[in-house]
């Protein structure tokens, strides 16, 4: 016999990257798909206008936002009234006049609900609080 038999214990000298080419795009495509669904996480609001507002720092560590509804989010998470004051001394660090809280209101929401928020704040001990406005013209 003129034929050569080929021994299986050989090792393989090439990779074969279309697998690994097929599997990134497939990634590459359920992360366009999502990223649109994750960015749009904000709420919109109808902040209230003032000539006095100032630019803070946008990096605060707790975020509180009450929506036209008069629901109550703590960094982007539904929260009830009464829970809220619980949440915050969960959240406050070992320094709680470092601690930056901004609270982003509705112009429609009840003036009671932003009071009551603002209570719970001062509560737990915060004393850097901000109401977020935006720059009346």
């Amino acid at each position: 016999m003129a034929g050569k038999l080929i021994e299986d214990n050989q090792p393989i000298a090439e990779i074969n990257i279309i697998p690994f080419v097929d599997i990134i795009l497939v990634i590459l495509i359920i992360f366009m798909v999502t990223v649109p669904f994750i960015i749009k996480t904000g709420l919109s609001l109808d902040l209230p206008k003032a000539s006095s507002s100032n630019t803070i720092n946008d990096t605060a560590k707790i975020n509180i936002t009450v929506n036209t509804d008069g629901r109550i989010f703590l960094n982007g998470i539904v929260v009830d009234s009464e829970q809220i004051e619980d949440r915050l001394k969960s959240l406050k660090d070992i320094n709680p006049e470092e601690t930056q809280v901004l609270i982003s209101a509705d112009k429609n929401v009840l003036h009671g609900k932003v009071i009551s928020v603002i209570n719970a704040v001062k509560s737990t001990g915060l004393r850097k609080v901000a109401i977020a406005t935006k720059k009346s013209d």
